[in-house]
């Protein structure tokens, strides 16, 4: 599959990002621990050049130990300040606030040698759509202050958010670039829900998820589903994987009316079940080294 998205309000979204990092010390980078290189946006490294970064592997209670491990480790190794948590903790998040005091120290002591005192440290949340920057910016203020929903596109616009004496948020619309190279970079985002749903064949995309899991996590689909050993063999000799979407179907009664197997309905489940990490904790790409 060539996936590509980059619905029109996006071009808007990056020049108004482009104006607004002059006015924050540093960004916050969130991206899905379960893609952490498919989920950061390329042109973000140009975006806020000069400027300090945090970079937040959101929702890695759905990636696995080992993954996170990982990439905490490649990302430390190449520079970054990095911090793997599930947004929706508040307790995981004070490692954010150590990060960003971390990264945000030497331009907090060259504040207090000029005699700027109480002056708050400014973060832009950055990050392409459906990674969790407003669920994170919620859990971090401790209340609702950022609209969340479980597709891409929720936030439409920036805006401020002050969370105490010491830090003020600017909360931004989840920005993609205009073409991905590299079309396994696309099918991962669809498949974690930063793509439009309406543009996709999702009968598709679950046939790619079931070769994707069959492949490396290949006892996820066996457990969720109730599959056979024959099924589970038969799936895995047929490259297309319909086999397990029959199972799929049939084990939750996606049914049509006339008795026939409703595949549209058992992809949609197979991909939220994936999504929800009811498929268990699964990553999608690993480093370099890990591989």
């Amino acid at each position: 599959m060539n996936i590509q998205w980059y619905p029109g309000h996006m071009t808007k979204a990056k020049r108004a990002m482009q104006e607004d990092v002059k006015l924050v010390d540093l960004l916050i980078e969130v991206a899905d621990a379960r893609v952490p290189v498919s989920s950061r946006n390329p042109d973000i490294d140009e975006l806020g050049r000069n400027k300090a970064r945090v970079i937040l592997l959101n929702k890695a209670d759905l990636a696995s130990e080992a993954g996170n491990a990982a990439w905490k480790q490649w990302f430390s190794r190449h520079g970054y300040t990095v911090v793997a948590a599930d947004s929706r903790s508040s307790a995981q998040l004070k490692q954010v606030n150590a990060a960003v005091s971390e990264v945000c120290r030497r331009k907090l002591e060259r504040d207090l040698k000029r005699g700027i005192a109480n002056r708050p440290v400014r973060a832009m949340v950055v990050g392409i759509p459906n990674v969790g920057k407003s669920t994170f910016i919620n859990s971090f203020a401790g209340k609702a202050c950022a609209k969340t929903g479980n597709k891409p596109g929720v936030t439409k616009g920036n805006q401020w958010i002050r969370l105490n004496k010491s830090l003020e948020l600017l909360d931004t619309p989840g920005l993609l670039w205009p073409k991905f190279e590299d079309p396994a970079v696309g099918l991962r985002l669809a498949m974690i829900g930063s793509i439009n749903d309406q543009i996709l064949d999702r009968e598709e995309l679950a046939l790619e998820l079931i070769r994707f899991l069959k492949r490396t996590y290949p006892g996820a689909l066996g457990k969720r589903y109730a599959l056979s050993e024959e099924e589970n063999a038969e799936g895995e000799s047929r490259p297309e994987g319909l086999v397990i979407l029959n199972r799929v179907a049939e084990s939750r009664g996606c049914l049509l009316r006339g008795g026939g197997l409703d595949y549209a309905r058992a992809s949609n489940l197979l991909l939220d079940d994936y999504r929800s990490g009811r498929l268990g904790r699964i990553t999608m790409e690993f480093p370099p080294a890990a591989e």
